[in-house]
């Protein structure tokens, strides 16, 4: 059946699903098979120099004639050079992150770019509203990568956003199934961005001893650390272990971030060492069971939504107590 809402309306999309931008794992393979598939597809370029961003946004555009996006995390320093090839390159819909969005949107919207910041608290999502963005996507302290200090989970998050702006929500954070995507929008969201899920599907970038360190992941196998520096949700491996241990024992920032600036996360999560690398990925990591095309994600997804509507309406409106 059609579905439409105003996150579909937005992106021109089929299904209100959207693939996480996330650094080393999904590029232009992985977001064209997403936006193929109908749901919203993004290049994830953080890690990127602006040719390689350039050239991912080049190959997306001749795999795909179906809308797709580019994650832009706002603090890093070269981030002008990335607008730029943004607005040269015309990408429909940037999702900004990590960062102020109030000088970067208005340069964005004024070039036709789709602007969605991504927030961890209702106070950034005002703000994010007053800069112009045209959508948000809240992201509970589930979410692998990055993460809010706050550690207000989505089920909390969600709705207080939802009250709190006009705009369309998304809601990102420990969702990895339909059932979850049900209960978000019951919560308020209008669509859902999914990160985790897309790290263990065919077209991800991510090595393959990530995905199956992933796939054996159990529950409590990841931690969010980090607090004084930029929180950060890791799978447990010696590299975590090392990093909390400086933090718990009173490391300098600038300690923390130059054993986080040895090239970790491109060492984990594209090259595979997983011992020595940052494993960054969210919590629902303990329900993903196997790599799969990105289609059938967004397929599966989808299907198991629609049948827990149907299983809602079903369900006694009334009962005798």
């Amino acid at each position: 059946m059609p579905f439409e809402n105003r996150i579909t309306q937005l992106f021109k999309i089929e299904y209100p699903i959207i693939q996480a931008g996330m650094v080393w794992v999904s590029g232009w393979e992985l977001a064209s098979a997403v936006s193929n598939a109908g749901g919203l597809g993004i290049i994830g370029a953080g890690g990127m120099y602006p040719n390689d961003l350039q050239s991912h946004i080049q190959k997306i555009k001749a795999a795909t004639s179906k809308p797709y996006a580019v994650n832009l995390p706002l603090l890093y320093s070269d981030v002008q050079a990335h607008i730029d090839i943004i607005i040269q390159e015309k990408v429909p819909i940037v999702f900004t992150s990590a960062g102020n969005p109030k000088t970067w949107t208005v340069i964005l919207k004024a070039a036709g770019c789709i602007v969605v910041h991504v927030v961890s608290s209702t106070s950034f999502a005002i703000k994010a509203e007053l800069a112009g963005c045209d959508a948000i996507v809240a992201e509970g302290f589930e979410a692998g990568g990055h993460n809010g200090r706050d550690e207000t989970s989505t089920m909390v998050l969600i709705p207080m956003v939802h009250k709190a702006v006009k705009i369309p929500v998304m809601a990102a954070g420990g969702i990895a199934t339909g059932a979850q995507m049900l209960a978000a929008f019951a919560l308020g969201a209008e669509g859902v961005q999914v990160g985790s899920r897309f790290v263990c599907s065919n077209e991800a970038s991510a090595h393959s001893n990530f995905k199956n360190a992933i796939i054996d992941a159990k529950e409590g196998d990841t931690q969010l650390g980090l607090k004084s520096l930029a929180p950060v949700r890791l799978l447990k491996n010696e590299f975590a272990q090392s990093i909390l241990k400086m933090e718990r024992e009173g490391a300098s920032q600038e300690q923390l971030s130059m054993e986080l600036g040895k090239g970790r996360a491109k060492k984990g999560m594209l090259e595979g060492d997983m011992q020595n690398g940052e494993l960054e990925i969210g919590q629902v990591s303990a329900m993903i069971h196997a790599t799969i095309p990105a289609a059938a994600i967004v397929a599966e997804i989808w299907k198991d939504f629609t049948m827990g509507i149907e299983h809602l309406k079903s369900l006694p409106v009334s009962r005798s107590f």
